[in-house]
């Protein structure tokens, strides 16, 4: 049966390679972001693009729509989209408090709350049963990163996750979590990574060696089947066994 896939991120990294392991199965893929040529550029197979601030209400609400008029019905809800607030425009000023300020509230808004409107948004349009929702949260959630506030941006979608999961439970829809360790091949570090850092993460793990975006676009496409239809309120690590148990 063809589903319905809404997939924010979705024209890099760990976003295109989930929309191209559900669009695989013949299932309609909805690619948002912020990025309008990126998108159309992503070669997903038969998808729909819109772009979109998901952290502006007004755009969420225009996403709404267009899901809406397009879809009816969603069967799959994933949240890629978020980032480093690092690589985001500078903003003008010297004072320690401003730019503290700064740097909590744009991770916020990239790491949590685009995953939160979007999701309010639609969650009348969930498949019942049958629905997914899965979000992307980090390693960072467990032990920081030395940029406490994307640790905490990405941690707080995980009660959020669990609170969810118990109002949709009833209604035949999971809510789960996947926090990847390093990725690979996605734009997060930006030039950020030297091969010192690199080896240094990659010794971490249990498998040595980096995840890429397809090990996590795999385990949110096994998420989204029947098999893990009795798995909700989990958070699921991807990291090679860098951070162990949870």
């Amino acid at each position: 049966m063809t589903r319905n896939v809404v997939i924010s991120g979705g024209g890099t990294g760990i976003g295109l390679a989930t929309a191209r392991a559900f669009a695989a199965d013949g299932d309609q893929v909805l690619l948002i972001g912020r990025r309008r040529d990126v998108l159309e550029g992503a070669d997903v197979p038969g998808a729909l693009t819109y772009a979109a601030d998901l952290a502006d209400p007004e755009a969420v609400r225009g996403v709404a729509g267009f899901v809406g008029r397009e879809f009816g019905a969603v069967d799959v809800l994933v949240h890629c989209a978020g980032g480093n607030g690092l690589l985001e425009p500078p903003v003008g000023g010297d004072d320690p408090l401003d730019a503290v300020a700064r740097d909590w509230t744009v991770n916020f808004r990239l790491n949590t709350l685009t995953a939160v409107l979007l999701t309010e948004a639609l969650r009348e349009r969930l498949a019942e049963p049958g629905g997914r929702v899965l979000f992307l949260s980090s390693i960072a959630a467990y032990r920081g990163s030395g940029r406490v506030s994307y640790a905490a941006a990405k941690a707080a979608l995980h009660p959020y996750a669990h609170d969810l999961a118990r109002e949709l439970g009833p209604h035949g829809i999971t809510v789960n979590v996947v926090a990847p360790g390093y990725i690979e091949d996605t734009g997060f570090f930006g030039d950020g990574m030297d091969e010192e850092r690199r080896a240094r993460l990659v010794a971490e793990t249990s498998d040595k060696r980096a995840g890429t975006p397809g090990d996590v676009a795999a385990t949110l496409h096994w998420l989204a089947s029947p098999g893990a239809g009795h798995l909700t309120s989990q958070i699921i690590q991807v990291n090679g066994g860098a951070e162990r148990g949870h």
